[in-house]
């Protein structure tokens, strides 16, 4: 190093020479001092350096981990299934299916605007829509693109490999019995989130709870890296329903063919368990398809057999009689004089559709007389039959859980006008839903004991004893006389059983005029004897031309729904003397279709063709079997 320096300096005085005396004043300078400058500087560089390395490596690690995970470390939700409704059975009613939705980064996504194009042709869409929606989104760094997709579909478009576009697992709900059972289940949001029917009501046993996980994301957003379990996924709860998919198809099948064949509106029935409580079925039309929701009439989402509320009609008259026999005021055989056929009632009067004379208790049920219904009710403090009414489920809801069940309307009565009690005997003036008419029906075969309808299988109520169980078997054998012979619907007799029902026949109430429209009522029990089965059936508005009564109109639905259900559910018959006699004329009719009286001359008649294709296609003989 010293030789170095003092070649250097005889350089410097040798050119310092040759310049002259003026030129060799400048040249005089501190040459080490200039050396230890550079090296003090370049020194506190590098100590400026392994303190920066201190600092960012050990002092501050944990918040430069932080802004560098910000960047590329994310907490992500673990989607999950959303529980399972299944019948009574375990058939599934409502199942979470895997989907895939299209998400994208709409910051990088604009970046590379030439790649919009294709992502809109894979998407399904056009251009500007794409763009504008992209734009609306520019300062965040998510969007849904396209949602709830088959998983191939998504395959597809991220296989474009375009900036920004990702994907991500979500849970699509699917309703194999479709519109059938639409109304009992509802449905869920894009976010399959229950938005009516039971789907909304057990929204927090069936939701589940998401979990969450970190990980670590490349510049495209596709997931490199899972770096730890936040939180595990829980899956919602499963629910097991008192629906019989078997009795609920039965029920929406007799029950559209009704509408069809009658014209009617609209139409609801629900069928209850009479011990239980349970809901065997309920249906309504018109209906919806829940799996594709958006695309049907939004009015039809309505559960009609429990918001609707409808004046019940003539299926009052047994209530009636059951509060005067409570009373004490009647018993089974009181006669009642309805000539000739109406009272007055106010500027209006209390008709019937014929003049039955005098009849007794039983036939005033049987015959549906509304003057005679009218004269029990007269024999009745109307404190007592409002409490009766009240006591029964008029005026109050059923207390199903059901979302948007309505308690249905009963005035007290300090405002009741003068025909109001009169007109309420027989139906008029007082209203309730599908649900309530069958559950208080479902009570008089309980024994007069109520219990609270539900939905969900092994969640039966306390029976609350509401009607003497004497009262109400008297009732009940009133009832049986209108499905047979001389009562209004015989229409609704089921052989080898003992039907107990009431037809209803109410007009509609529009802007406060009564119309020659209606809504026609049947509810009804089966067996008598041991009642399993309780069912309402309402139709509206049905075209006159058919036929508009009760009897005709909702009493073959019952009929033909029971029937099934008796047959389903294994209910041994209450009437075998009835069936072994329709078996026994049954089979004396066949034998003499049988007995064949030999004629003089036999005549060769021709073959029927499908006896002659029948044997053409047996093999023949020795030939292979």
């Amino acid at each position: 190093m010293s030789a170095w320096l003092n070649s250097l300096r005889e350089r410097l005085r040798r050119r310092s020479e040759r310049r002259g005396p003026a030129s060799r004043g400048r040249a005089q300078f501190n040459l080490r001092g200039r050396l230890m400058l550079v090296t003090g500087a370049l020194g506190v560089c590098a100590l400026a350096l392994v303190a920066r390395a201190v600092d960012v490596q050990l002092l501050r690690s944990d918040f430069y981990q932080k802004q560098g995970d910000e960047r590329f470390l994310r907490e992500v939700a673990i989607p999950t299934s959303r529980g399972m409704i299944t019948d009574r059975n375990g058939e599934p009613l409502a199942v979470s299916t895997p989907v895939e939705s299209i998400t994208a980064n709409p910051k990088e996504l604009l970046e590379a605007p030439e790649l919009l194009p294709k992502l809109a042709v894979a998407l399904g869409t056009d251009v500007d829509t794409l763009t504008r929606k992209l734009n609306q989104r520019a300062g965040k760094e998510f969007v849904y693109l396209k949602r709830r997709i088959n998983p191939a579909e998504a395959r597809r478009i991220l296989a474009l490999e375009i900036p920004g576009v990702s994907s991500q697992r979500e849970y699509r709900r699917f309703y194999p019995q479709g519109e059938a059972i639409a109304h009992v289940l509802g449905f869920t949001n894009i976010d399959d989130r229950g938005q009516e029917g039971l789907e909304l009501a057990f929204e927090d046993m069936l939701r589940g709870t998401p979990g969450m996980k970190r990980v670590i994301r490349d510049r495209r957003g596709r997931i490199v890296e899972e770096v730890d379990l936040v939180r595990p996924a829980e899956p919602g709860k499963n629910i097991t329903l008192t629906i019989d998919r078997r009795i609920q198809f039965l029920a929406y099948r007799e029950l559209k063919r009704a509408m069809l064949d009658t014209g009617a509106t609209s139409g609801s029935a629900v069928v209850l368990d009479v011990a239980s409580g349970e809901v065997l079925a309920m249906t309504n039309l018109p209906s919806f398809n829940p799996n594709a929701v958006g695309l049907g009439n939004r009015d039809a989402h309505r559960n009609r057999a429990v918001t609707d509320v409808i004046e019940p009609g003539s299926t009052m008259k047994p209530l009636t009689v059951a509060a005067a026999l409570e009373a004490g005021k009647i018993t089974p055989t009181t006669i009642f004089n309805t000539n000739p056929g109406w009272i007055p009632n106010g500027k209006y009067r209390t008709t019937d559709t014929h003049n039955y004379g005098v009849l007794d208790t039983t036939g005033v049920i049987r015959k549906s007389s509304n003057v005679g219904a009218a004269k029990i009710v007269h024999m009745l403090p109307s404190k007592d039959f409002h409490e009766f009414l009240v006591r029964l489920g008029y005026g109050r809801s059923t207390g199903s859980g059901f979302p948007g069940e309505s308690p249905g309307s009963l005035k007290k009565p300090e405002r009741w006008s003068g025909t109001d009690k009169q007109t309420m005997s027989y139906g008029y003036g007082l209203s309730a839903t599908p649900l309530q008419i069958a559950h208080i029906y479902a009570t008089l075969g309980n024994g007069g004991r109520a219990i609270v309808p539900t939905f969900i299988k092994g969640e039966t109520g306390e029976a609350t004893q509401v009607l003497d169980e004497r009262i109400a078997h008297e009732v009940l054998r009133m009832m049986q006389t209108v499905t047979e012979p001389g009562g209004t619907a015989p229409q609704a007799a089921i052989l080898g059983y003992h039907v107990a029902g009431k037809t209803g026949t109410a007009r509609i109430l529009i802007n406060g005029v009564y119309s020659r429209r209606y809504n026609t009522f049947f509810a009804g029990l089966v067996p008598v004897d041991n009642p399993r089965f309780a069912m309402a059936v309402v139709l509206k508005d049905p075209d006159p031309s058919t036929g508009y009564t009760g009897g005709v109109v909702s009493a073959p639905v019952f009929k033909n729904v029971m029937e099934g259900a008796l047959r389903l559910m294994d209910v041994p018959p209450d009437d075998i003397d009835t069936w072994l006699a329709a078996q026994a004329a049954a089979d004396a009719k066949r034998t003499r279709q049988a007995v064949v009286v030999a004629p003089a001359a036999v005549v060769p008649q021709p073959m029927p063709a499908a006896m002659v294709e029948a044997i053409d296609a047996l093999p023949a003989a020795g030939g292979a079997r």
